[in-house]
Parts: C-alpha cells; sequence; structure tokens
C-alpha cells in the first residue's frame, strides 16, 4: 500500500532577521537569495515567508522535472 504521507521538502531558501526587516537567504551558501539580480534583504515578514515558499516550491519542481 502506498504511503499517504508527502515526502518532506527539502528547505533550499529559509529567512532570517537583518537590520532593516528580513532576508531570504540560500540554505546552501548563506548568501542573500537574488531574483532578477536584487538582494532579496530588508523584506517585511509576510513578503519573505512568501517568498521562502515560493522559492522552495520552484527549487522542489525543478528537482523533480530533472528525475523525469
Amino acid at each position: 500500500m502506498p504511503s499517504c504521507h508527502a515526502a518532506p521538502m527539502v528547505t533550499h531558501y529559509d529567512m532570517r532577521p537583518d537590520d532593516a526587516g528580513w532576508t531570504v537567504f540560500d540554505a546552501a551558501t548563506g548568501q542573500a537569495a537574488r531574483v532578477n539580480g536584487v538582494a532579496q534583504t530588508g523584506l517585511d515578514l509576510d513578503d519573505a515567508d512568501d517568498l521562502v515558499d515560493l522559492l522552495n516550491r520552484l527549487a522542489e519542481q525543478a528537482e523533480a522535472s530533472r528525475k523525469h
């Protein structure tokens, strides 16, 4: 019988507080994530949280497409 539990999502991106708000960063390198060349720093909490979710979802989709 197949498992009804999804595989845990690997965290590629996370967030941390900075002097101006929140930084979204690459969990592997610790460097600020860049979107269209712009470092994602000084974000408000909701925007940072949404961006982390989006970037992790996109990274998971990219990994899944490489496996097929």
